[in-house]
C-alpha cells in the first residue's frame, strides 16, 4: 500500500474550472454549477483505493450532515482507468450508488483537473470558500487504514465548521496520506 502524501498548496489559490462527467448522472457538469454557496470540499477519490475505502461511510455522513449549510461536495476520480479498470465510470457508478454518495461523483479522464488541483492522492482534499479561494488541504482526520483511530473526519469537519460561522480556519493542516494518483504513461 503506497503511502503517497498531499501537495500542500498555498492556501488563497483559486479553485481551477472543470467540465466533467458525473458518472451518476451520465451527463457533463461544470464546476460553477457545483461549488456551494458558502463553499465546497472537493475531494479526489477512486474506488480501488484502501484509504479512500477507510473513509467512503465518512464523507457520505459529512455530506449528509453539511447538505443544508451551504456547502457542497464533489468527488473526483482522475486514475488511469487502462492500468486501473476498477476506477472506470462504469465501476465509479456501482461504488457511487453502493455507498450511497449524496454529492456528484465525477470522472477526470484527461487528468487535467487533478493537475490543476495539484492532486497528489486519494483521498485527497480541498475546501474553497464562497470565493472559490482555497482554505483548507490535507487530511479528513487522523485515521489510516490499520491504525486504530477511529474514523471522524475531525479536520475537515474543523475547517467547514470554521467557514461556516465565519471564524478562521487552522492554518495548521496536515497532508492526506494515501495511494498515488494513478497518473497515464
Amino acid at each position: 500500500m503506497a503511502r503517497t502524501p498531499s501537495v500542500m498548496v498555498p492556501l488563497g489559490f483559486e479553485a481551477p474550472k472543470f467540465e466533467l462527467l458525473d458518472v451518476k448522472r451520465d451527463k457533463l457538469v461544470k464546476s460553477d454549477d457545483l461549488f456551494g454557496k458558502k463553499g465546497t470540499l472537493i475531494m479526489f477519490i477512486c474506488n480501488h483505493c484502501p484509504f479512500v475505502k477507510h473513509v467512503n461511510q465518512q464523507i457520505v455522513q459529512i455530506a449528509k450532515d453539511y447538505q443544508n449549510s451551504g456547502i457542497k461536495l464533489i468527488a473526483i476520480s482522475s486514475n488511469d482507468i487502462i492500468n486501473y479498470p476498477d476506477d472506470s465510470p462504469s465501476e465509479m457508478k456501482k461504488v457511487a450508488i453502493k455507498e450511497n454518495f449524496i454529492f456528484p461523483y465525477l470522472f477526470d479522464e484527461t487528468q487535467i483537473v487533478a493537475k490543476n488541483y495539484d492532486a497528489a492522492c486519494t483521498p485527497d482534499f480541498f475546501i474553497f470558500n464562497n470565493s472559490k479561494k482555497l482554505v483548507y488541504r490535507g487530511q479528513l482526520d487522523d485515521s489510516r487504514p490499520g491504525n486504530n483511530i477511529t474514523v471522524t473526519g475531525e479536520d475537515v469537519r474543523n475547517a467547514l465548521e470554521s467557514l461556516i460561522n465565519f471564524k478562521e480556519i487552522n492554518p495548521v493542516q496536515k497532508p492526506s496520506i494515501g495511494c498515488n494518483i494513478k497518473w497515464k504513461n
